[in-house]
């Protein structure tokens, strides 16, 4: 499990810069 991103919402921005959701993003990785 990566923890390298800050906690965020699932519907909120992915912090990695994509602009996509977290949810549909980095999110789903996790």
């Amino acid at each position: 499990i990566r923890r390298s991103l800050p906690k965020v919402g699932r519907n909120e921005p992915c912090p990695c810069g994509s602009g996509k959701k977290y949810k549909n993003c980095c999110g789903r990785v996790a």
